[in-house]
């Protein structure tokens, strides 16, 4: 109990709250380890005032560490007592008879120690104690057998005094192992002080990529909720509507069925009727008494009046195609405008209808007469020099533009030419190096370039990691939520990338076409727009 005690008030360090190792002193007269004391007093560097943990007594210089070398011998007493040298693995050297844990090693001496023998062990300066350990050794020259006592600078090695003096480290500078272990230190705490800085910088990184993963995950689940409750009101509906035309097609049929039923109904009693009069003038055509014959009825006017009601009314009878078709298109027109009336959280961009305008187009570019198509031409254009015409790069642009809203436009292009497809403002360049989409703050585009990808802004270039299989992509935009996006039409449709920006001013579309080579000839270089609107 009373050891315990003295650990506590006399042994222990202040700062690591651990028994002393090279315990020091400051002026004032506190004792810390060598290295606990270095390390804070290296954080209060830069303020220009050094302070003692203990008692903040201030003073204006670093001050002076003066080895406590009584305190240091206690502590080391201490650590002999303990009861826990059987975990170094390591026994005594002179105890032949018994393996009992050694305390100390002797670099001098090569052996380690009991508490017994360290007692009656030499305690010259030579013999250098440390902890425990199986080879002392290699404290020691491996030449010159001597202790290690310098650090070469040059070679970077300890060395002996006989390898400083006759050695081949004669000449080299040289430290004394303790300043030299001080200043590896110190550089290894500025390390491991920047490694700690680019740890944390790190986890802030992961912390801010998960959190974006969450979000990702967030928005997957509400738009999923969202599409799942659109098609069960969509289904519900198209129910409702379905029992609303099959009820109107059951009481339609009823209502035909119901009027044939009753001109049948006639034609039956007509036919009938018809029998017993074929009947009974069959019977006045075989008598022979004349008298009879002429006293029988004559009913030929009576049959052609009825023959002509009934054909009237047979002429207006409906047939399979007299169903009510307006109302089952006014249900169609019902549906068509229920799905544009339904309401959800997904905001769809609009197809634009786009067309390239002939002003702006460089004069080496032909422009197809429906203004839909752009592709290198051999033969100049011709056409008036007016500010916004492109003059070096083989540029046009949209004549429609976009300040608000959400819109997509699509584009073919030609496999194998060098192209830029993207967006940029009106206030580009026209003339120089600032005039290629792409390599400005005013444009944003994809490119494709001997095979290659890339997405580029303000001349900041980012390669795709895929190969883009299709000639077909599609450009869209949503102004307010300052994204524009590309993307691959295959199966299934692919991202490719988004831009992030706050747009200043309308957007106009961007297309950019080269010349390109093939063995040796230049061949055609397109890019379409595709016609959205068909």
């Amino acid at each position: 109990m009373a050891s315990a005690d003295v650990r506590k008030d006399l042994l222990d360090c202040s700062i690591c709250l651990n028994i002393y190792t090279d315990p020091v002193t400051l002026r004032c007269g506190h004792n810390f380890c060598q290295d606990c004391i270095d390390q804070v007093l290296d954080t209060q560097e830069g303020s220009g005032v050094y302070s003692c943990p203990e008692c903040r007594a201030e003073s204006v210089e670093r001050p002076v560490l003066v080895r406590n070398i009584t305190l240091c011998n206690i502590a080391e007493s201490f650590l002999f007592t303990q009861p826990a040298q059987e975990e170094t693995g390591i026994f005594c050297t002179y105890c032949v008879d018994s393996s009992v844990p050694a305390v100390k090693s002797c670099v001098l001496c090569e052996a380690s120690l009991c508490d017994k023998h360290l007692r009656v062990h030499s305690k010259a300066p030579e013999h250098v104690l440390t902890e425990p350990t199986t080879s002392p050794e290699k404290r020691k020259c491996s030449i010159h057998r001597e202790l290690l006592k310098y650090f070469c600078i040059k070679d970077s090695v300890c060395i002996c005094v006989s390898c400083r003096l006759d050695g081949e480290h004669q000449g080299h500078q040289v430290e004394m192992l303790d300043e030299a272990s001080g200043k590896k230190k110190k550089r290894l705490r500025n390390v491991l002080q920047e490694l700690i800085t680019k740890r944390e910088e790190t986890e802030k990184r992961v912390r801010n990529v998960q959190e974006r993963k969450s979000k990702v995950h967030r928005r997957a689940d509400k738009v999923a909720k969202e599409v799942s409750a659109l098609f069960t009101e969509i289904r519900r509906q198209l129910e409702d509507l379905e029992k609303r035309v099959l009820s109107e097609i059951s009481r339609q049929k009823d209502e035909l069925s119901l009027s044939i039923s009753d001109l049948l109904q006639q034609l039956e009693l007509k036919k009938d009727e018809l029998s017993m009069k074929i009947h009974h003038i069959e019977e006045l055509c075989n008598m022979t008494d004349p008298m009879t014959v002429l006293q029988g009825p004559d009913m030929g006017d009576a049959e052609e009046r009825d023959d002509k009601d009934q054909e009237r009314q047979e002429k207006h009878l409906p047939d399979g195609g007299h169903l009510d078709v307006g109302f089952i298109s006014q249900t169609l027109h019902t549906l068509s405008r229920m799905m544009r009336d339904v309401k959800i959280g997904i905001h769809i961009p609009k197809p634009a209808d786009m067309f390239l305008d002939v002003n702006t187009a460089h004069n080496e570019l032909h422009i197809s007469d429906d203004r839909k198509t752009a592709s290198c031409s051999e033969k100049k254009q011709n056409r008036p020099e007016i500010p916004v015409r492109f003059q070096r790069f083989y540029n046009v642009l949209s004549s429609s533009s976009f300040s608000s809203g959400r819109y997509y436009w699509e584009a073919e292009c030609c496999k194998a030419a060098w192209w830029k497809i993207g967006m940029c403002y009106p206030s580009i360049e026209r003339k120089g190096d600032q005039s290629c989409i792409g390599d400005n703050d005013k444009s944003w585009c994809l490119q494709r370039e001997k095979g290659l990808y890339t997405i580029i802004h303000d001349s900041k270039v980012i390669y795709l990691p895929h190969k883009i299989s299709s000639n077909r992509v599609r450009i869209s935009l949503d102004y307010e939520g300052g994204k524009l996006s590309f993307y691959e039409l295959c199966e299934p449709i692919r991202h490719l990338h988004t831009f992030t920006a706050t747009f200043t001013e309308p957007l106009h579309a961007a297309i950019s076409v080269f010349w390109r080579k093939k063995d040796g000839v230049y061949v055609d270089s397109w890019v379409r727009i595709v016609d959205l609107q068909r």
